[in-house]
């Protein structure tokens, strides 16, 4: 039997930032998707989807125009076919987690680096390929194959694990020294809608960026400076205002977090700031909050959170909370007296 588990992945500092090649700061965590498989005679997977009592049979070849939106194990296969990696035996994929689905801790990705790493273990024995090498192959199944919005984030922090600072212009990255603390993770029971909100934000952001690039040739937005909202705001249609703030804005406090997470002695202080600053973005500019997640965020902060923001695309999901573990129970019941599914420790989990 071959047994393995992927981590999910919070985002702190940058949601709605990879798609525009701006540095997103994400770590795994200690809560995870499952995979065990025994070996059989087919020419096909019998993939069974435990938690939802769900079996699928997924043939080796498989005709990339019939494979459907997120039918992410026959992606992989096509994508994987065309690197020489070419399944030749059957086998029961048993596939199962405690991460909450559809949550915004990117169980697809973790669901997407966990088949990679399966096939490629079974079936690229006498290859060498890195942590790196898997999460291009991921962000090349679930995202370039269906011409989905998302970015390199979830890939990238998935299979190369712990806490980093992801440069999505260069597709580079570095592990941070520091941490945040105590967290804990909210589901907030709120299902999210992640490609419309995906797809809204990075349209209006480009136009936004698209208008600003035309009255300045040589602009680039991963050279922006804090002081280019102001300028160049006037010059940015009304309805696009919000999309240019949230891009500068955001981009600003991911850079100090980085700075600040690359040294051991950082301030958590000034890192819950940045972190709800974010939130105030993610929330008032690119409205990918709902109301009930926002009363949950207001009442975990009054109950004594240094800090807390949606994780992810938005429109539902989570929550991720740095708190003060002394108060942590009293923490935790104003989140699920607000309506939260679920409140749940985690811890990062380096590589």
């Amino acid at each position: 039997m071959i047994e393995l588990s992927t981590p999910g992945r919070v985002c702190f500092y940058g949601d709605h930032q990879d798609y525009l090649g701006l540095p997103v700061i994400s770590g795994t965590i200690n809560r995870y998707i499952y995979l065990k498989a025994e070996p059989i005679q087919s020419s096909f997977f019998v993939i069974k989807l435990l938690d939802f009592k769900k079996s699928i049979k997924v043939a080796f070849e498989n005709d990339p125009e019939t494979i459907q939106p997120g039918d992410y194990f026959r992606s992989v296969l096509f994508v994987l076919k065309r690197k020489g990696i070419i399944p030749n035996r059957g086998y029961i994929v048993n596939i199962f987690g405690d991460l909450p689905i559809n949550a915004g801790l990117s169980s697809s990705s973790s669901l997407v680096v966990g088949w990679i790493r399966f096939l490629v273990q079974v079936f690229a024995k006498d290859k060498k390929i890195s942590d790196l090498q898997i999460a291009e192959w991921a962000f090349e199944a679930e995202v370039k194959f269906f011409n989905s919005p998302g970015g390199i984030m979830d890939q990238y922090t998935i299979a190369i694990g712990g806490l980093m600072a992801i440069d999505t212009f260069k597709k580079s990255y570095v592990n941070l020294k520091g941490n945040l603390g105590s967290l804990l993770v909210i589901d907030s029971g709120i299902s999210k809608n992640t490609l419309e909100v995906l797809k809204d934000a990075r349209l209006n952001s480009q136009k936004a960026i698209e208008i600003v690039k035309k009255l300045d040739k040589d602009y680039h937005i991963i050279k922006a400076k804090k002081n280019d909202y102001l300028k160049y705001i006037d010059s940015i249609p009304i309805e696009l205002r919000a999309y240019w703030k949230a891009a500068i804005q955001n981009f600003m406090i991911t850079k100090r977090a980085e700075e600040i997470l690359k040294t051991k002695n950082q301030s958590t202080k000034e890192l819950a700031e940045l972190m709800n600053s974010h939130q105030e973005l993610l929330c008032n500019e690119i409205q990918n909050t709902p109301l009930e997640i926002q009363k949950q965020i207001k009442e975990g902060i009054k109950a004594g959170a240094y800090a807390a923001k949606i994780v992810g695309s938005g429109g539902g999901g989570s929550i991720i909370a740095m708190i003060d573990p002394k108060r942590h129970s009293q923490i935790k019941n104003a989140f699920l007296k607000a309506g939260a599914k679920d409140v749940f420790k985690v811890s990062l989990i380096n590589p």
